[in-house]
């Protein structure tokens, strides 16, 4: 076992100066996937900031009619939530996509969008990994890479983002507010919170070191048809191999993001044009310049498919 210190934070500001003030800090709250991570010394943190006393756990409404959700609400109660069932179905149904129940009743906002990868190069340490150590190499390129990423992918990794939340967050548009070390806030649209692996496939996110999410806001509801469809192994407890989050207007207009094809949930808006001449259309501009292996290349007409039965449903 690896040692390590622990205290629990008072304030956000508190705990953001905390994890700045220790190397190698890491913030804590449900640990489910964090305490994984440790336990494989995958994650060898030196020391734990624990934030669940911060009061970051309700869900209310804000003045220009959206949604605040505090980063420690629990996935099980988003979900139930009856403004997110009735305003942003999307969201939802993506939560209750993703994990199992008892897992769902201990992950937190902040977190799921904070986890990390679920390859299996990343979770076995006799294999080289560039997410976990710079440099040494990527195993799933020339590996077995049936879950891997399509799009935005680079030489030094081809791993995908896990979080069913996320993809729904971006199609909806939210935005993440968080603080930093020196207690100023700052507010990041949630399609610039996740990075594309480029030649740093180690750092997931553009958040500072100390940086705590403090919640994320969701803006007025976007209405429409609120489908969110998700293709996987088996029937629960498993991660994406495609999955669609669409948001689909009466007049045929809407948005789609997808999940299990990118190191970040992907969303093309330029694509988003071709929606009212279907699935196909959209796919093309989506997927356009992908780079698939031969264990891979399938999801490309997996996500045509999966779309298209996404549009069939919302209308009806």
């Amino acid at each position: 076992m690896k040692s390590f210190t622990y205290e629990r934070a008072r304030s956000p500001a508190e705990a953001a100066a905390a994890a700045a003030r220790h190397d190698g800090a890491k913030f804590i709250a449900g640990g489910t996937n964090l305490l994984d991570l440790m336990k494989l010394q995958i994650e060898t943190p030196a020391h734990l900031v624990d934030v669940n006393g911060l009061g970051l756990d309700k869900i209310e409404p804000t003045n220009e009619g959206g949604l605040r959700i505090g980063a420690l609400v629990r996935n099980t109660d988003l979900a139930a939530h009856p403004t997110v069932r009735r305003d942003y179905g999307v969201l939802s149904r993506a939560l209750v996509a993703g994990a199992t129940g008892q897992l769902r009743n201990m992950a937190t906002t902040a977190g799921n969008l904070l986890q990390r990868t679920r390859c299996p190069y990343f979770y076995d340490t006799n294999q080289p990994c560039n997410k976990r150590v710079p440099g040494s190499g990527c195993s799933a390129i020339g590996g077995y890479s049936r879950q891997h990423a399509v799009v935005g992918v680079s030489d030094a990794c081809i791993a995908t983002h896990p979080s069913d939340m996320a993809v729904a967050m971006r199609v909806l548009d939210a935005t993440v507010e968080t603080i930093r070390p020196d207690g100023s806030a700052r507010k990041i649209p949630i399609a610039d919170l996740h990075r594309l692996p480029g030649d740093k496939p180690h750092i997931d996110t553009v958040l500072a070191r100390g940086e705590l999410i403090t919640a994320v806001t969701l803006p007025t509801p976007a209405g429409g048809t609120q489908l969110y469809r998700k293709v996987r192994d088996r029937a629960s407890f498993a991660f994406a191999l495609v999955s669609v989050a669409a948001i689909v207007q009466r007049n045929g207009s809407g948005r789609v993001a997808l999940g299990g094809v990118a190191h970040k949930p992907w969303r093309v808006e330029a694509a988003e044009t071709e929606m009212p001449l279907g699935a196909k259309a959209v796919t093309a501009r989506l997927l356009a310049g992908a780079r698939t292996t031969r264990d891979n290349a399938f999801k490309l007409p997996l996500v045509e498919r999966t779309l298209g039965a996404v549009l069939a449903e919302a209308k009806g």
